[in-house]
């Protein structure tokens, strides 16, 4: 097996950055095409858009964006490239929101992934993604037959089935969330049953440290992607180990939560990402999860940007006094104050009654004057604290709610 998936792993930035400036444009035009994009991509020239600086100009779509748009015009809300029966698969996701599927040569961009992990011909992989309505089943069935690897559609639940099939049909990896498999090993021991896995492709869930260990004590090799519904893959571990490398078909954004203004390098924020899929050609839209860019290239040799992997999530919204608070509101409030550098909510309790107290990191200014600006634009009064510049945390939160509702 070769060390990469393909050359596009390996390209050099100019490189990189050529084929975007070619790739981008043709996106964003596909996009203005399209029903959905009618009104935000309007007045957009997208031979103007030709790389991640102009990119950042667009506006953000959000998750709740497409379910209004699915709700008026079902299925895709007018964001699908293809007619409904253009498409392999449509598939219900909670809430409900639909997403398109395809059977194209990896579609979803999993199988560079499953590469990266080693995953390829004469594997046998256990996919364990649930197949019922929702797409992270097919999802990973698709990457495994890009990689050439035989496929056991498992599901979900069904330890003792399982363990069964796996001991039968001689599975050597697995596919589905980090926890199961652990369901699964120990159900094979309980019984007595030797498997044959020696490699993990995981995700959806998170991948603790310690377990990550008990499966290498086993003789597994786990790594773990970052992927949605809507998108597919968008970033992957290779066996560097250090950070998530972004996948070759998709820009991937840090951003501030509650807008669509990129961070400083390092700096935690909500993942924005554009999917260059000519299929369903979603352009910032944002996912909700937090993370931060890592500086440099990995060290397995894939030179394209990496993430640190999930850091919580960005819809942070608090109740406050009755009143919700929310991370846009926090941004309208820096927006009206040149001088501010962040700000910060602080939401908890004394007594029984709420408190709002509102950090603000600054070279100058006065605490009077950013009161009459929160009760404004949070809708409230509350506490202002100035604090010097780089002292709140870099964790990406713009609202703290420290209270307790055990």
């Amino acid at each position: 097996m070769s060390d990469y998936y393909d050359v596009l792993e390996t390209r050099s930035a100019d490189e990189r950055a050529a084929a975007l400036a070619e790739a981008l444009p043709r996106q964003i035009a596909r996009a203005k095409g399209l029903a959905g994009y009618a009104a935000a991509l309007a007045d957009v020239d997208p031979a103007a858009v030709t790389g991640p600086g102009a990119l950042a100009a667009l506006p953000v779509l959000r998750k709740s964006d497409l379910v209004r748009a699915q709700a008026k015009a079902a299925p895709l809300g007018g964001y699908g490239a293809l007619k409904t029966a253009g498409f392999a698969h449509i598939f219900q996701s909670p809430g409900p929101i639909y997403e398109p599927g395809g059977v194209g040569h990896d579609w979803w961009r999993i199988g560079r992934f499953l590469h990266a992990a080693g995953v390829g011909k004469g594997d046998i992989i256990q996919n364990c993604f649930g197949y019922h309505l929702t797409p992270a089943g097919m999802i990973f069935e698709n990457g495994a037959r890009a990689v050439g690897a035989t496929v056991i559609p498992a599901g979900t639940g069904q330890t003792e089935l399982q363990v069964r099939a796996a001991a039968d049909i001689g599975t050597t990896a697995y596919a589905g969330t980090p926890d199961f498999l652990k369901i699964i090993l120990d159900r094979a021991d309980a019984d007595g049953v030797k498997l044959k896995i020696t490699k993990a492709t995981v995700g959806g869930g998170a991948l603790f440290p310690s377990l990550r260990q008990e499966y290498a004590d086993r003789g597994i090799a786990c790594y773990q992607n970052y992927a949605t519904a809507d998108l597919g893959n968008v970033a992957y571990e290779t066996p560097a180990l250090e950070g998530l490398v972004v996948d070759e078909g998709v820009i991937v954004e840090i951003v501030r939560p509650g807008t669509g203004d990129p961070v400083a390098p390092g700096e935690v924020g909500e993942i924005v990402v554009t999917t260059l899929n000519p299929d369903y050609p979603l352009i910032r839209f944002a996912t909700g999860d937090m993370s931060a860019v890592m500086e440099g290239v990995s060290p397995c040799g894939r030179t394209n940007m990496r993430i640190k992997g999930w850091m919580g999530r960005a819809d942070q919204t608090a109740k406050i006094k009755g009143m919700f608070v929310r991370p846009e509101q926090v941004a309208d409030f820096v927006a009206k104050h040149a001088e501010i550098l962040r700000a910060r909510v602080i939401a908890s309790r004394e007594g029984e009654s709420d408190v709002m107290t509102v950090q603000v990191e600054t070279e100058g200014g006065k605490a009077e004057d950013y009161g009459r600006s929160v009760a404004e634009t949070l809708k409230m009064k509350g506490r202002i604290e100035i604090v010097s510049p780089g002292s709140l945390p870099n964790d990406g939160k713009v609202i703290d709610d420290t209270r307790s509702y055990d």
